[in-house]
């Protein structure tokens, strides 16, 4: 993931999220290999990112590039729909609001994010210096990404994917070739997991839920996938 940035306490580069649920199972599995999360942090560079952290005193300097892209649709707008929508973009800009706030449908959005504009984008504003990993926690939250993992001595792997995604998805996340041949999928929920001793222990005591493909992920799960290809 890459966040964009400006006027905030963080450092350029790529740096490893400190996931506290990934700390914890790694300290439960040992396992001979780790793949945390990773983000890179791009200082003033907004259009190739997926999200934008801000401090609250440099907004303005970021969304003048919006204002000047909407008010330059608006002249030439003339349908009556578009202009309104603008009006309430020009309007929210000009009250230092990010686009990602406003309070639009899903088609108003599209048109939004087709202008090119940056606010559009998730942004994250940031009243004080934070801790790099706070900024990563709340770009996530912006972005509506969760995390799921799959476990075991030969890896501990942290999964980030949309709020809302179904196991099908999931699969496909760590490889074609389990979404091409799912099955079913068995979930433990994090707590569950570490309450047990390992995964066998979690079925044992009836952990495991066996889900078809219409199940969504909740943040946290702990997953495998069953297939055949």
């Amino acid at each position: 993931m890459k966040i964009g940035y400006h006027g905030c306490n963080v450092s350029e580069g790529k740096v490893k999220f400190n996931d506290p649920r990934m700390k914890l199972l790694v300290e439960k599995c040992q396992p001979k290999k780790v793949s945390p999360f990773y983000v890179e942090f791009i200082r003033d560079e907004f259009s190739q990112c997926e999200a934008i952290a801000i401090g609250r005193q440099s907004i303005l300097d970021m969304l003048i590039m919006d204002i000047e892209k909407v008010e330059a649709r608006l002249e030439r707008a003339t349908e009556g729909a578009e202009k309104e929508l603008l009006m309430k973009c020009q309007q929210a800009l000009e009250s230092e609001t990010p686009l990602c706030d406003l309070k639009i449908s899903d088609g108003e959005k599209a048109l939004v994010s087709s202008m090119g504009v940056l606010s559009a984008k998730p942004v994250v504003v940031l009243d004080n210096d934070e801790e790099t990993d706070r900024v990563i926690e709340k770009c996530l939250e912006k972005a509506g990404i969760v995390f799921f993992y799959t476990t075991g001595p030969k890896e501990v792997h942290a999964w980030p994917i949309a709020k809302g995604a179904d196991i099908v998805t999931c699969a496909g996340k760590i490889h074609t070739d389990l979404a091409r041949g799912f099955i079913k999928g068995d979930i433990a929920h994090f707590d569950d997991y570490m309450s047990c001793h390992n995964w066998n222990d979690c079925q044992k005591k009836g952990l495991i839920k066996v889900v078809d493909r219409d199940y969504i992920i909740q943040s946290g799960d702990v997953i495998e996938i069953r297939f055949a290809v």
